[in-house]
């Protein structure tokens, strides 16, 4: 691996555990195993980091979540399979992770608002448009609000002051919204089918609901 990967990748993995304000360059070239002169060869400074792992992070999403959904079979799949990836890969973060990079690195948040903008929110507005052309989700749901409402459940699901961890697990809340969320925008046909995903997946914990 080459070595600034090398150094995303343990950036990154640090950042996910300990937010970003608690960790320092001389933590990252530890870790790593390389001096801090090698490290500031790759990078200006610390905000070049994160920001740099924000781009490497979101581009990373954009791509496992397009493959991913290519194999869904309708758009309640899909739904059901983008919020399992981001649950995966975002059940080990620390909570503080977002709130430090919106508060202290400008540059790093905008990708993030980017992301949401430009990808989140247009995949499931193209999401719920299907569905609805399908018959599995209902004709009267505003899309823009729904598809506001979904990003707004993710985002909530990993506020402690909203849902403590003594409550339960940032995993069982983001399910719990997940189904929710779907269960009140499918019609009759769309709850068949859906059903029939909780049945096919009711052994699987990433999209078995309570």
């Amino acid at each position: 691996m080459e070595i600034k990967e090398r150094i995303l990748s343990k950036a990154e993995a640090l950042f996910w555990k300990f937010g970003t304000r608690s960790i320092t360059m001389d933590d990252i070239s530890r870790d790593i195993g390389i001096s801090k002169k090698t490290l500031y060869q790759h990078f200006t400074d610390k905000d070049d980091i994160v920001y740099q792992v924000i781009q490497y992070r979101m581009d990373q999403n954009r791509e496992n979540v397009s493959c991913r959904l290519a194999t869904a079979q309708d758009p309640i799949e899909e739904i059901l399979l983008a919020s399992e990836l981001m649950r995966q890969y975002l059940a080990e973060m620390n909570p503080a992770l977002l709130i430090d990079v919106q508060r202290h690195y400008p540059r790093a948040w905008e990708i993030c608002t980017e992301f949401k903008e430009k990808f989140l929110l247009e995949s499931i507005r193209s999401n719920l448009k299907r569905g609805i052309e399908q018959g599995l989700y209902r004709s009267e749901i505003d899309i823009e609000i729904m598809a506001r409402l979904r990003v707004e459940l993710i985002r909530m699901a990993y506020d402690t002051d909203v849902f403590p961890r003594m409550l339960a697990g940032m995993k069982e809340v983001q399910i719990q919204l997940l189904h929710h969320f779907v269960r009140g925008i499918l019609t009759e046909k769309g709850s068949i089918i859906y059903n029939q995903y909780v049945q096919q997946y009711q052994n699987d914990p990433a999209f078995s609901p309570k």
